[in-house]
């Protein structure tokens, strides 16, 4: 075979190859991306000169792929592989050190491996793109449900109010009349139960911000630690280690005083609640240049992927029958919102979970 024979053997392999890499890349389900990139690195290694020799690595983010034979101590070609102009990894094609010099790389093939990598990295933004408008799209979705069911349940709220009133209302009348006491036990049944279900009423009219708010600066650490005497019964039943840490003792933040609390209650309730015995809870409260922000954050079992978008809707809970209404978070939300602030959640290392609330600063 002539110099030019083979020299022109090689460009039908490179760009072979590089048509290859398009067709993968135009072609990627975007569930299946590390099929993909498997794919484009063994069609890498057919693409060089010394084929049989050849080893290449691809690395980026959560994914690692290299051909059976590659080894760290080789001779290498290397190309960045950037997403949004941001480096993101790299790709390296190598051979044996006792076999080969730098030199036995074609200038052609650093081209078609540049041209890898880019594609690879436009395949990356592609992915994130599709990812963003996948998740902004859930979130209007869900900001529709939220507002929808926010309608109805003021509704709700209103209606179910004043028969409950009436209920109270009557079975304390009843309770002055009579006088057996297996009747009375049954009316104070009753009543707690009424008394439970206007707690369930006043939760929903907090979801659907009926409740009026009263804005005022609120001292943030007093207000924590009150809640926190409140809740030291359950941290003492369940042995849990409380740990703090506030960047100052002067935070102030304008808030309804009562909505803050139940907020901080809530979630620090259910940390207690998905706490294991001795399990241990971490309060963090500091502000910067824009926001105060609150991070609490347990050891208990976190929060199942499966479940991620739904923490936050009214009636979704995790809890056994009975131990819960479903309102908690989606009240807190509510309350969240309505200060302007914003609240998310993430997985605490190395268990549990950690959610994150920042408020606009005074």
């Amino acid at each position: 075979m002539t110099s030019i024979e083979a020299k022109l053997k090689e460009r039908i392999k490179e760009l072979t190859c590089l048509y290859e890499v398009t067709s993968i890349i135009v072609n990627s389900d975007y569930s299946q991306l590390e099929t993909s990139l498997e794919a484009v690195t063994f069609c890498l290694k057919k693409a060089w000169q010394f084929e049989v020799d050849t080893e290449v690595l691809l690395k980026t983010g959560d994914y690692h792929i290299e051909t059976e034979g590659y080894l760290s101590e080789m001779i290498f070609m290397k190309s960045d592989i950037r997403v949004f102009n941001q480096s993101s990894g790299f790709i390296q094609v190598g051979y044996p050190k006792d076999k080969y010099e730098q030199s036995s790389f074609l200038e052609e093939e650093k081209q078609l491996l540049q041209n890898a990598a880019l594609a690879v990295g436009n395949l990356l933004e592609r992915k994130q793109v599709h990812d963003s408008e996948a998740a902004i799209k859930r979130q209007v979705e869900r900001t529709d449900r939220l507002h929808i069911l926010g309608e109805i349940t003021a509704g709700i709220a209103h209606e179910i109010n004043t028969p409950l009133a009436n209920i109270l209302g009557f079975t304390e009348l009843l309770k002055e009349r009579v006088t057996d006491p297996d009747a009375l036990r049954d009316l104070n049944k009753i009543v707690d139960n009424a008394i439970f279900s206007s707690e369930v009423v006043k939760k929903l009219m907090f979801f659907a911000c009926e409740m009026p708010q009263q804005m005022k600066v609120v001292q943030v650490i007093p207000l924590v630690e009150n809640v926190l005497k409140l809740l030291g019964p359950s941290l003492l039943t369940k042995s849990i280690k409380l740990t703090k840490s506030f960047s100052d003792d002067t935070i102030e933040l304008r808030a309804d005083n009562v909505q803050l609390t139940q907020v901080l209650f809530n979630l620090i309730m259910n940390a207690i609640y998905f706490s294991s015995k001795g399990g241990g809870i971490h309060i963090d409260i500091h502000k910067n240049e824009k926001n105060i922000q609150f991070r609490i954050s347990d050891e208990g079992l976190g929060i199942d992927p499966k479940n991620d978008d739904k923490v936050f809707e009214p009636f979704f809970t995790t809890k056994p029958l009975g131990e819960g209404s479903g309102l908690g978070l989606s009240v807190v939300h509510g309350i969240i919102n309505s200060h302007k602030g914003t609240i998310t959640h993430s997985v605490n290392n190395p268990k549990g979970t950690v959610f994150t609330i920042d408020f606009p600063k005074l």
